[in-house]
């Protein structure tokens, strides 16, 4: 009955993430914000929730490794699966603005969360510090849209609902996503006891695959569009906002105890295929197909190493 309540709330998981997404776009529609914000700040942040409200429940529960192998993991899988299943369906073009901002961002960004997890704890202090850097990138993210919003037509498909369906949606979606980690955690720790296998394996690869489905499907919608800035951008973006928001949130509401293994191995991972990115980047400025099936080689690689 485990494995069908892992389902069902990974199900129920992203449907409360899409709900929400929808319900908040189109109340942000209605307060009269952008569509580029829109994307920017709700659709971003929306994607995101799968991953923290399994982090957050699993500290709660206790289950550290869970809350960040789920984290560690999707970023992984971010990198390595999402982005190498998208160039393989169309080769993205990478732009130096990637390079200088974005790209810069997520190495940084996984280099703070690997420092502050080396004395085997990532305290509240170190969640309010991360929580801070993610309001101000954020914030200039912000400002940098709204001086581009006449460039940016990927998020111009805003849904057009009435207000009272938008909060209905919205509500839906909180419930969903409350109820549907509580179900995952609870599922996935069982599973793990019973299996006679760690909570660390099930979070770096059932759950966080689980939770990058949505940055997958964004992904992939925007590969098989050949509007590559988008996908690069979700999933860079992604990245950034799962340490800053993820883990200063889960930390600032309970500390998060870090394994020898995450420092040893999968946090190696996620630092060595970011910077593994630079030289693919520079390559002709494009991932082409081949880097992409290079990219899933490796994340098959990682998975065999886990398991």
């Amino acid at each position: 009955m485990d494995y069908l309540f892992l389902g069902i709330g990974l199900v129920i998981l992203l449907a409360g993430g899409k709900y929400l997404v929808d319900g908040a776009s189109g109340l942000a529609a209605r307060f009269g914000l952008s569509p580029g914000l829109i994307g920017l700040t709700v659709v971003a942040f929306g994607t995101s929730a799968p991953e923290l409200l399994v982090s957050i429940n699993a500290a709660i529960k206790g289950s550290s490794d869970i809350a960040i192998g789920n984290v560690i993991g999707s970023n992984i899988s971010n990198i390595s699966m999402v982005l190498g299943i998208s160039a393989v369906i169309f080769p993205i073009v990478i732009h130096r603005s990637v390079l200088k901002l974005d790209y810069l961002a997520t190495l940084v960004s996984s280099l703070i969360f690997y420092l502050m997890a080396t004395n085997g704890i990532i305290s509240r202090w170190e969640g309010f510090i991360l929580f801070v850097l993610f309001i101000l990138i954020n914030l200039y993210f912000f400002k940098k849209i709204s001086q581009n919003e006449a460039q940016l037509d990927e998020f111009e498909n805003v849904p057009s609902i009435s207000f009272f369906k938008s909060i209905l949606l919205f509500l839906i979606g909180v419930l969903g996503l409350y109820f549907g980690s509580d179900m995952l955690v609870d599922s996935a720790v069982n599973i793990s006891k019973e299996m006679g296998i760690s909570e660390r394996i099930i979070g770096v690869t059932i759950i966080a695959i689980g939770t990058s489905l949505p940055e997958l499907i964004t992904s992939l919608i925007a590969a098989l569009k050949k509007k590559t800035d988008i996908a690069i951008g979700n999933i860079l973006g992604s990245n950034i906002q799962n340490i800053f928001s993820i883990i200063g949130l889960t930390a600032l509401i309970r500390p998060i105890n870090v394994s020898e293994t995450f420092l040893n191995q999968d946090f190696i991972w996620m630092i060595g295929l970011t910077l593994l990115l630079f030289p693919i980047f520079r390559t002709n400025w494009r991932i082409s197909r081949m880097e992409g099936l290079l990219l899933l080689i490796l994340y098959c690689g990682y998975l065999y190493t886990v398991i």
